[in-house]
């Protein structure tokens, strides 16, 4: 399976994404700068966290001009897969590939902790090699990570399964408490209605080996490379 690792001005978690599917996963992949406009022969795209384009106007909102961007659309239109986490969720947010929006924390501070998981759809791209009832421990660097949409979004979002993790405690309870930044229904990622697009706000690149303190976010990473060996299986 081939990665590409998008890069804009400020991106900072690129590398670290690189690692995860590279040098972990075991899988090509390379960065792709964001001035380029193709992504011919790559199977899935990382959008990767950061500060892009310092996070002016708000983030996301300069990054999604960028022309790999159209290369992106025409990538997801077909059926390919795109993962944006943290910068990279609200960079799809910004471009409308994603519903929502990522705005202020509640707290108005940077949080950067470790936070808890619960999977809320099992069966997509991104989560499909997850047990059921596993709870992931991945931490989060974000001060725009509170995710809002209007209650009909929402119910939209809850009906068709396309909420992908909400933030729990270790029990897996969707408490206040354990919802770091004040989003919505505790939503940590959700997936476009092809299931081909997701976004989250924590980072499985930095929870991906034991040595991190956690190797839960490398499920997300196999969950892909499952499912693209799937789809290679039944083309074949």
């Amino acid at each position: 399976m081939n990665f590409a690792v998008l890069q804009f001005p400020a991106s900072n978690c690129d590398q670290d994404a690189l690692h995860a599917v590279k040098g972990v996963l075991g899988q090509s992949a390379r960065f792709v700068w964001h001035k380029e406009n193709s992504l011919a022969g790559f199977d899935a795209v990382i959008i990767p966290g950061g500060f892009s384009y310092g996070d002016y106007l708000r983030t996301g909102a300069i990054a999604r001009y960028s022309p790999i961007m159209q290369a992106v659309r025409d990538f997801a239109a077909q059926g390919g897969p795109v993962l944006g986490i943290c910068n990279g969720f609200q960079i799809l947010c910004e471009a409308g590939m994603l519903p929502g929006a990522l705005v202020r924390n509640r707290s108005l501070q940077f949080r950067c902790e470790h936070v808890f998981l619960k999977t809320a759809a099992p069966d997509t791209p991104f989560t499909g090699k997850i047990a059921a009832g596993k709870i992931l421990r991945i931490p989060i660097a974000h001060g725009e990570g509170c995710y809002f949409a209007d209650e009909a979004a929402l119910e939209n979002l809850q009906n068709n399964g396309q909420i992908l993790w909400q933030y729990c405690d270790a029990q897996g309870e969707l408490t206040e408490r354990a919802n770091p930044n004040g989003s919505l229904r505790n939503i940590a990622g959700v997936c476009n209605a092809a299931r081909n697009v997701a976004g989250l706000m924590p980072h499985p690149e930095r929870a991906s080996e034991a040595i991190l303190g956690s190797a839960d976010g490398l499920l997300i990473f196999q969950s892909l490379l499952a499912w693209f060996e799937n789809r290679m299986a039944k083309a074949a």
